[in-house]
């Protein structure tokens, strides 16, 4: 097992392949009978919505590591009331695949009951930050919430809110929306479920990740209904709590009123702007190809945020 080795995209032999911007996911049969998702992590990186041409390395095997735990913490702590899409991270339980195959693919995979993906991104906000501060800025609302005068900056808002998004595709942008606006397009009663949920997993894990010296300051979700048994209880999809997804800060540095230190892709970010700046880039497909060192120390932010969530240490380290 070479979780070292970069892998940009995968081409197996299942059936119905999908390609996101980070994920490769396939239709699957368990070796049991069970029909499934696959869901493999690669090591693409996109930003501005323009996926890289070339990754970093081991983010994939991170990611899929910290899905992991996170969802078997909801699992743990929050099962009566919050169920994930999870049937098991090992490769082996897959028909149909090689022993070449499996190799590769092992510690990448989440496979995921089949679902009817909910068209709606739920995110939840603790903290000021993103698209949220720049609304706030100009209306004083987030995606039509309203909040207190005189807020700044990343500042920790009075409780934490949920903010839907519609889900966009690849290469176009998700547009925040509305509650009610959201309730339109799924029905008042699937939204106000996936509030709650949202909500119920992003304090758990804020809760968490505050006693490792991270603040979580918000994070998106993805929801589907089951295929397989009740589908009118949604259950938690895709991936969870990761720098993919989320904005993890460290506590130790954070300070209300100005841009955090992130656990995340900062610096392919900063590394774009300047070329953006130099007119060499206009944020749009193809992404330029990215250099070393700012791979490298992408790779090293998310180890970083691994080992601090988990208290667990990775046993590869990222080399491009």
């Amino acid at each position: 097992m070479n979780l070292t080795a970069t892998v940009m995209r995968t081409d197996l032999p299942l059936p119905n392949k999908r390609e996101g911007k980070v994920r490769d996911v396939y239709d699957c049969t368990l070796k049991d009978g069970r029909e499934a998702i696959l869901l493999v992590a690669s090591d693409r990186i996109s930003a501005f919505d323009v996926v890289m041409p070339n990754g970093v390395p081991t983010k994939g095997a991170v990611l899929t590591r910290l899905s992991a735990f996170w969802f078997e913490m909801i699992r743990r702590e929050l099962g009566d009331r919050v169920q994930t899409h999870v049937l098991s991270t090992d490769p082996a339980d897959i028909a149909g695949l090689s022993a070449e195959e499996t190799a590769m693919l092992r510690g990448r995979v989440m496979i995921g009951r089949r679902t009817r993906v909910v068209p709606i991104e739920c995110v939840a906000r603790g903290y000021l930050a993103g698209s949220g501060w720049k609304e706030y800025q100009q209306s004083q609302t987030v995606c039509g919430v309203a909040l207190p005068a005189g807020l700044t900056q990343c500042a920790k808002l009075p409780e934490p809110i949920f903010t839907p998004a519609t889900k966009a595709e690849q290469g176009e942008h998700d547009e925040n929306i509305s509650f009610e606006r959201a309730c339109g397009i799924v029905g008042e009663p699937l939204m106000a479920t996936l509030r709650d949920l949202t909500l119920r997993i992003y304090t758990l894990a804020h809760d968490y990740a505050a006693s490792r010296g991270i603040v979580l300051a918000d994070t998106k979700f993805e929801f589907g209904l089951p295929l397989d048994g009740d589908d009118s209880t949604p259950i938690l999809i895709d991936e969870a709590l990761t720098p993919d997804s989320s904005r993890f800060w460290p506590a130790e540095s954070y300070q209300a009123g100005r841009d955090q230190d992130s656990y995340d892709k900062q610096y392919v970010r900063n590394y774009l702007e300047t070329l953006v700046a130099d007119g060499a880039w206009a944020k749009q497909a193809p992404g330029p190809t990215l250099p070393e060192d700012v791979l490298v120390n992408t790779a090293k932010k998310y180890h970083e945020a691994f080992e601090k969530l988990t208290g667990l240490a990775l046993d590869y380290e990222p080399t491009a």
